[in-house]
């Protein structure tokens, strides 16, 4: 069993003790403590919250105890039912609300849920922000609202059809140019929420052929749901069978977004990102921005148009961050995440699907041919394991002194930069290991930084 507090929500298994997992217990109490966090953040009259969930198993089952925690601390609670984090993320600002809740463990599982918890301006919270939800939890010193003054429950099911006609009126979504081009396009929605609004989405940019795999939201995951290649296997296999041009993937509530080419290998789940920018810097050029760990192909791509590129802390309250302070015009991690700032400061699936579809149509080329025109690059992971209650700074310190000459960002962990490579070494916020990215021209060389830099923290660590 297992309960993850951090800044990115409330986080857990189904099932087990209290404390220890995301059991009905845990989920009153940090429910109760976002309201009353959000409550006192906003002395507006606003007592609207939203929430939206995923389609897994336990998703009902934790709405109900969300909206009757939400409902007896004086909240409106707009129930947005089966949905999307990008979604939510936007009724939150639509509805002046005081904060949105989204019901989703995203990647994880089947058996995990989780409670990710959004600001006023419908975006993730800061740490310190976080951190004062759960003290605000583990003080268990919550007032709860007198019956006259509880608050009630509005179900809303427009705002699929609001999020789809808000993504076509964007000035860089080229339905025309979609429609014409004729696509046949096979969706893998993992038995989500995308199985919805990817479809929707689709034909209302006009492509007429779509192929749906797992598209019923029923929870059932037929395979792990983070769209890696070993897990779409089956998207593949339709991409060819079908002769399709393009193969969408997405999680469960539909953030990331992976595209797979039509000889049905995948683009890249780095290169969404690198792809969604090529097409907006060839538009408007500006700066862009991805976390520590994220490809050097979007450097390339926007010192290419004459825009200046900024590496964040990984996290996406963290990209979210830089990408205010250096006005970007586009960011996003190289999970497969895009953020397009003229719209909402979120990662948003549905946005990444109409901006690679106009910039596809746009080129006349195929998937693996628009892929072909991006630098090549290659990213090794790795992960080592932390003995108990280890120090990492002075290692980190050694570490920097070793390799002085190298330009060093030290703001998440270390990244180190070897002109067209880098290695980045960061700490987990969720398990006791060190993960060690490494990026170059080739897998070999790429995990052959790793393996240098692995050998050296070793030897660190056991001296």
């Amino acid at each position: 069993m297992t309960l993850i507090k951090s800044i990115s929500g409330i986080r857990g298994t189904i099932g087990g003790p209290s404390g220890d997992s995301l059991s009905p217990i845990d989920i009153v109490k940090y429910t109760a403590a976002y309201a009353f966090w959000a409550k006192e953040q906003n002395k507006s009259e606003s007592r609207t919250i939203v929430i939206g969930r995923d389609a897994r198993i336990s998703g009902a089952m934790v709405r109900d105890l969300v909206c009757g925690t939400l409902v007896s601390m004086g909240i409106r609670v707009l129930d947005l039912g089966l949905s999307t984090t990008p979604t939510v993320e936007i009724a939150v600002t639509r509805e002046k609300a005081l904060g949105g809740i989204i019901l989703t463990a995203s990647h994880n599982p089947k058996q995990w849920n989780a409670l990710k918890l959004l600001n006023s301006h419908g975006e993730f919270l800061s740490d310190k922000n976080g951190q004062e939800i759960l003290r605000i939890a583990d003080q268990e010193s919550i007032s709860f609202s007198e019956v006259d003054s509880i608050g009630g429950v509005e179900i809303n099911h427009q705002y699929l059809d609001i999020h789809i006609q808000d993504i076509l009126h964007l000035p860089l979504v080229d339905k025309e140019a979609i429609g014409k081009a004729g696509f046949t396009i096979v969706v893998d929605a993992v038995n989500s929420t995308g199985g919805l609004f990817v479809p929707a989405l689709l034909k209302a940019l006009g492509i007429e052929h779509i192929i749906e795999l797992n598209c019923t939201p029923d929870g059932h995951f037929t395979h792990n749901p983070e769209p890696l290649p070993a897990n779409l296997t089956e998207l593949s296999e339709t991409v060819i069978r079908e002769k399709a041009d393009l193969g969408i993937a997405i999680d469960p509530d539909v953030d990331r977004l992976v595209f797979m080419n039509e000889d049905g290998n995948l683009f890249g789940e780095e290169y969404t990102l690198v792809a969604v920018a090529d097409f907006v810097l060839k538009n408007k050029v500006g700066n862009t921005v991805s976390n520590l760990s994220s490809t050097r192909a979007l450097q390339d791509i926007t010192e290419l148009y004459g825009g200046k590129y900024f590496a964040s802390s990984v996290g996406e309250v963290n990209v979210v961050e830089k990408m205010k302070s250096v006005e970007a015009v586009i960011g996003g991690e190289g999970n497969g995440g895009v953020i397009l700032p003229n719209y909402h400061y979120g990662r948003d699936a549905l946005v990444g699907i109409a901006l690679f579809l106009s910039h596809l149509a746009h080129t006349g080329l195929k998937a693996s041919e628009l892929r072909a025109t991006y630098p090549n690059y290659f990213l090794s992971k790795n992960k080592l394991d932390l003995p108990k209650g280890l120090d990492m700074e002075p290692i980190f310190l050694e570490i920097k002194k070793r390799y002085k000459n190298q330009p060093i960002l030290d703001s998440d962990g270390l990244r180190i930069d070897f002109g067209k490579q880098w290695v980045h070494l960061r700490k987990s916020n969720t398990e006791p290991i060190l993960r060690i990215y490494a990026e170059s021209t080739s897998m070999e060389s790429a995990q052959m930084l790793a393996d240098q830099l692995i050998a050296d923290l070793k030897g660190l660590m056991h001296p």
